[in-house]
């Protein structure tokens, strides 16, 4: 076999190879969607007694994306209960999208990343889950979950994170959330809870209001320790902390009771939430920037918001 041919084969194994890496993450991001949703639903069933227990409960409406102004499928699926016992309104979209990064999207990452060969071979391949979830009872504390592939000809990284979002912040709730999220990130890497802990506190920082976007937990963006398999295994932890380190939190505190002063406190909270997302989000910011459904893109602003 001659050298190009030898080099057309290599090249079509490691394509094949890609690929294969590309369809798992997929899969896997959709198994999630499916078992997130379960526990939503499951969780609205369980709530028989305590506030709004007399409304029927809560189900997704679901819908495939399509790309802004084209009426074209846009890769995903976006699934929303609104009005429920439990939830007042909780998104799950996944998305697959591929295409090539304009110039606004290019300037975007080589701000974070140095990737020799990006801007003479722009193309992308980008994989997702994204979470929110907006409660009615102020005394549950909201909770947003994202985990992602990203890939390039050059380069393949992880991202995502999850973290706590109390109106009325329980000490309790929220040390029993990061002491969970450290025995996560423990069991990949004794680094990976402080680091990724305080990334998330500098990320989900809101510099006009200087003040943090609730509790913190963990986030992380352009990981490739080089082992991709070990990489994605964390993100699939990251993924499964939903059900395990934020539910039985929600499942202890649905029953308590609360005041019009805590759900205005709640409304106001909200607020800060919706200014950091449409000002500071990466994930907002390149969904509006790729052309993505904006409603998904939007998904995770509160169903009702108020401002001072």
């Amino acid at each position: 076999m001659g050298e190009n041919a030898q080099r057309s084969t290599r090249g079509s194994l490691l394509e094949k190879e890609i690929g294969t890496r590309r369809q798992r993450a997929a899969n896997w991001f959709q198994s999630l969607r499916d078992e997130v949703r379960a526990h939503c639903e499951f969780l609205e069933d369980l709530h028989e007694t305590g506030p709004l227990a007399d409304r029927a409960p809560g189900r997704f409406e679901v819908r495939a994306t399509v790309r802004q102004g084209t009426g074209d499928p846009g890769g995903g699926i976006m699934s929303i209960m609104r009005d429920g016992r439990v939830f007042e309104k909780v998104g799950v979209n996944v998305s697959t999208v591929h295409g090539r990064l304009d110039s606004r999207m290019l300037t975007s990452l080589t701000a974070r990343r140095d990737i020799p060969g990006l801007k003479q071979d722009p193309r992308f391949w980008a994989s997702g889950i994204s979470l929110v979830a907006h409660m009615n009872s102020p005394r549950v504390p909201a909770v947003h979950m994202n985990t992602r592939m990203f890939w390039t000809p050059v380069a393949t990284w992880f991202g995502g994170g999850i973290d706590l979002n109390p109106v009325l912040e329980n000490p309790d709730d929220t040390n029993r959330f990061h002491r969970a999220l450290q025995e996560i990130c423990e069991r990949h890497d004794p680094d990976y809870y402080a680091q990724f802990r305080d990334w998330a506190d500098r990320y989900f920082w809101i510099p006009h209001r200087q003040e943090a976007r609730g509790a913190g937990g963990i986030f992380f963006d352009d990981l490739d320790s080089g082992d991709g398999d070990a990489d994605f295994a964390f993100v699939q932890s990251v993924g499964r902390a939903f059900g395990e380190v934020w539910l039985p939190i929600a499942e202890q505190r649905r029953f308590e009771a609360w005041t019009e002063a805590e759900r205005e406190i709640q409304l106001i909270a909200r607020g800060r939430y919706a200014e950091f997302n449409l000002l500071y989000d990466r994930g907002t910011r390149f969904g509006l920037e790729s052309g993505h459904d904006v409603d998904a893109v939007l998904m995770s602003m509160p169903p009702v918001a108020r401002w001072r």
